[in-house]
């Protein structure tokens, strides 16, 4: 029988009945103290038929915020936060995993304890502005972190997981991508370091490495799996030899024989179109998740070829909670209120409408 999006499949130990991926997708609704609120766990419950749920990026530790409202994954009332968000999945048969995330430069001192500096790989300021309480600012020159205090943001990571088995997930996701931190140790556009953890491919993945031994020895590693954006440029990103860079790193993660590898394939303003991500792929001998303009046709084509085990899709789930029986059905699809994503009330977060509606 030809495998296509409704076909059931395993990522490590998670069993999904569908290879819709519901993509992490950043809203800024949780409530004080980054706890999840009642309409968070509307918002996810009403996701569930997805094979499986990816939470929006997650704060491991108070220095790890970057954005107002972030839900976070490092104290007792955020965990009994997350716990009733699990629980209502689970109940409606979904799967759900959280995603691990230190945004590193891209924050600014008011969203950060007693007005401390972002810390990166290095002190090379991203253009741009950060997203503040008090409206958008210019970011700032992040402190270039020393390699002793590596360690310890393992550790926060490792504590992030910890508390996210406690509150019911059925696996993490390690954020690598997108220009925060782990991906700025990554990219040579951001990371300047001569120490250990600058120069070399080796060198430049070495934080990313550390941090997946860590999350694997305490989760496992059918439960974990790692976000990578090779080529997007997005937080003022770029790497001098992406292709080299991203091969490296996907065989070097081999080792650990994770749940998946969740790629974003491409660059999110569309302009660069040289990188070869089947290629790339094939190094992988894991599940691996496709992320990027991914619509019905072109995942079904990805699953069947091989390419693909799994696709993850984001403002099509936004939009359409019940995107899986849409597709299925070729019933048409509700339309994304973008001045909407960011923030705010219930609506557009809770209130699309259902097709059985």
């Amino acid at each position: 029988m030809a495998l296509d999006l409704f076909s059931a499949v395993n990522l490590g130990s998670i069993s999904l009945k569908n290879r819709m991926v519901m993509a992490p997708l950043t809203r800024n609704r949780a409530a004080e103290g980054g706890v999840p609120q009642p309409m968070n766990v509307t918002y996810y419950e009403q996701r569930a038929s997805a094979g499986l749920i990816i939470t929006e990026a997650t704060p491991i530790s108070v220095m790890a915020h970057g954005y107002p409202a972030l839900p976070g994954i490092y104290t007792d009332a955020q965990v009994a936060g997350w716990k009733k968000v699990t629980d209502a999945v689970h109940a409606k048969g979904g799967k759900i995993v959280i995603q691990l995330w230190h945004v590193g430069r891209i924050s600014h001192p008011t969203l950060l304890p007693n007005g401390a500096l972002p810390v990166a790989p290095s002190a090379v300021k991203p253009a741009g502005q950060a997203f503040t309480y008090q409206g958008l600012v210019d970011y700032v020159e992040p402190r270039a972190l020393d390699a002793n205090e590596l360690p310890a943001i393992v550790a926060d990571y490792v504590h992030a997981a910890q508390s996210a088995l406690a509150a019911g997930f059925d696996g993490v996701e390690i954020h690598a991508a997108n220009g925060y931190l782990i991906d700025q140790f990554l990219r040579d556009g951001s990371n300047k370091r001569t120490d250990n953890y600058g120069g070399s491919f080796e060198n430049r993945a070495r934080f990313l490495m550390e941090v997946t031994k860590a999350v694997v020895d305490v989760a496992g590693a059918d439960k974990v799996g790692i976000r990578i954006s090779p080529v997007n440029p997005f937080n003022d990103m770029h790497d001098s030899n992406p292709q080299a860079l991203f091969n490296y790193v996907t065989s070097a993660l081999n080792q650990f024989n994770l749940a998946y590898l969740h790629t974003i394939e491409g660059d999110m303003s569309g302009q660069d179109n040289s990188f070869d991500f089947v290629a790339m792929r094939q190094l992988f001998k894991g599940s691996y998740m496709a992320n990027l303009g991914y619509d019905k046709a072109r995942g079904n084509a990805a699953i069947a070829s091989g390419h693909a085990d799994v696709i993850a899709y984001g403002v099509p789930f936004i939009a359409n909670p019940d995107l899986v029986e849409r597709y299925r059905t070729n019933a048409p699809l509700n339309e994304a209120d973008s001045s909407t994503f960011y923030g705010g009330t219930e609506k557009g977060y809770t209130d699309y409408p259902f097709l059985s509606a």
